[in-house]
C-alpha cells in the first residue's frame, strides 16, 4: 500500500475512534446482520478497541448458520439415492443434520459433488444424462439471481434432469422476526453490504419507520465498518431513526433492478424455517409454477420435518443475538472448526467459528 495512503487511512480511523467514543454515554448495543462483517469486525480488532462505547453482537446473517437441521435432512435423504447426484456449495458438507451429514454421507457413498458456481450443477446434468442431478441451494439474496439464471438456462438448454432443492432465505423478514420477537435489545443495525447491492434501501426502511431502530449500509473494511457505527451513533445522540448508506460505492437506493427481476421471474417468496429463529412469513424462495419441474422437493415428496439442535448446542441462541458462543458449554471443547457440532462453527463466516479463531477460546 502507499505509505502516504496508509497514512491518511490511519487518521482517518483514528479521528473516527474518537468521534464514536464522543458520541457514546453508555455503550451502545449495535448488531452486525452478515458473518463477513462479524469476521471483519475480528479480524481488524474493532471489538476490541470500542468497548467503551459499543457492544457488538452478531446476528442470523450467515446462510449456512440459519439453514435448519430439517433442510440438511432432506438434502442426504436425496443423496442416498442411487439415481441422485447432489451438487452444493462447500461449506454445506459439514452443516449436521438431524443424524449425519452430507460429508458423512459422501464418504460412505453417496455421490455428492461439491461445486463454485450454480452453473456448475447445469454442466454436471448435461455430462450426466442418465442420472438426476439436484442443486441444493442455500443462500441470501447475494447468490438468489445467480441461481435463478441457473434455472433459467437449464430450462433453456433441456436439462430434464436438473432439479432445485432450494433453500434460499430473505434477510429483511428475518430482522422483522427479530425485532418482533422483542428478546433481544438492538440499538442499531450494521446492515449487509451484499445483500443491499441487490435489494437496495428500501427493505429495511421497517425497521426504523416502525421500531424506530437506526440502520446503516455499510462495507467491509474495517474504516467502513468504523464510519457505519459512527453513522449509527450519530443518529442516536441526535434522536432520529433512519436507514442509511455507508456503502454507496457499491450500493445504490433502489439496489439492482435487473437482479430483482430474474429473481421474480423464477421464485416467489414462501414461508420457511429459520435456525434460531423458527418459520418466518414470506422469508425463503421457492421455484414459480412454470419452474415447478424442476422442484426436488415437489418431484421427490420430500416433506419438511423439523429437527432439534444437537443437545447443549446454542446455534440457535448465537444466531439470535442472545448468547454470545463462549457462552456454549460445547464451545472450544467438544465443539470446534475441525469436529464442529454446530452450524455456527462450521461456516467460515459463522459467529462461534469467528469467536474461535479470533476471540480467543475459554
Amino acid at each position: 500500500m502507499n505509505p502516504h495512503k496508509r497514512h491518511d487511512e490511519e487518521k482517518l480511523a483514528s479521528r473516527l475512534l474518537q468521534e464514536i467514543k464522543g458520541l457514546a454515554d453508555h455503550p451502545l448495543r449495535l448488531m452486525e446482520v452478515c458473518g463477513t462483517h462479524t469476521i471483519a469486525i475480528f479480524r481488524s480488532g474493532i471489538r476490541s478497541v470500542l468497548t467503551d462505547a459499543v457492544d457488538l453482537i452478531s446476528g442470523p446473517g450467515c446462510p449456512v448458520c440459519v439453514t435448519p437441521a430439517g433442510e440438511i435432512d432432506r438434502a442426504i435423504a436425496l443423496s442416498r439415492r442411487q439415481e441422485v447426484i447432489l451438487a452444493t456449495f462447500g461449506d454445506l458438507m459439514r452443516v449436521p443434520g438431524s443424524s449425519s451429514s452430507l460429508q458423512q454421507e459422501r464418504a460412505e457413498g453417496s455421490a455428492i459433488r461439491v461445486i463454485l458456481s450454480p452453473l456448475d450443477a447445469v454442466q454436471i446434468a448435461q455430462e450426466n444424462p442418465d442420472r438426476t442431478v439436484v442443486f441444493f441451494a442455500v443462500g441470501f439474496e447475494t447468490t438468489s439471481p445467480a441461481i435463478a439464471a441457473t434455472v433459467k438456462e437449464a430450462q433453456r438448454q433441456g436439462c430434464a434432469n436438473f432439479y432445485l432443492l432450494s433453500c434460499q432465505r430473505l434477510v429483511p423478514p428475518a430482522l422483522r422476526a427479530l425485532l418482533s420477537a422483542g428478546k433481544v435489545n438492538i440499538d442499531g443495525f450494521i446492515l449487509p453490504g451484499h445483500v443491499s447491492v441487490i435489494i437496495g434501501k428500501a427493505p429495511y426502511l421497517f425497521v426504523a419507520d416502525e421500531f424506530g431502530i437506526p440502520g446503516v449500509i455499510t462495507g467491509f473494511e474495517p474504516l467502513d465498518i468504523l464510519e457505519g457505527i459512527y453513522m449509527l451513533l450519530r443518529q442516536k445522540k441526535e434522536g432520529r431513526a433512519g436507514i442509511e448508506i455507508q456503502y454507496s460505492r457499491a450500493v445504490k437506493e433502489e439496489g439492482n433492478q435487473l437482479a430483482r427481476e430474474i429473481m421474480g421471474e423464477v421464485f416467489v417468496p414462501a414461508d420457511a424455517c429459520w435456525r434460531g429463529l423458527g418459520w418466518i412469513s414470506q422469508s425463503g424462495l421457492i421455484l414459480r409454477e412454470e419452474f415447478a419441474a424442476m422442484d426436488a422437493a415437489r418431484a421427490f415428496d420430500l416433506p419438511y420435518v423439523e429437527a432439534s439442535d444437537p443437545q447443549g448446542c446454542l446455534c440457535s441462541e448465537v444466531l439470535q443475538g442472545l448468547r454470545r458462543p463462549p457462552d456454549c458449554p460445547l464451545f472450544g471443547t467438544r465443539c470446534t472448526p475441525v469436529e464442529p457440532v454446530g452450524a455456527c462453527m462450521v461456516s467460515s463466516e459463522g459467529n462461534c467459528a469467528a469467536y474461535y479463531k479470533y476471540g480467543g477460546i475459554p
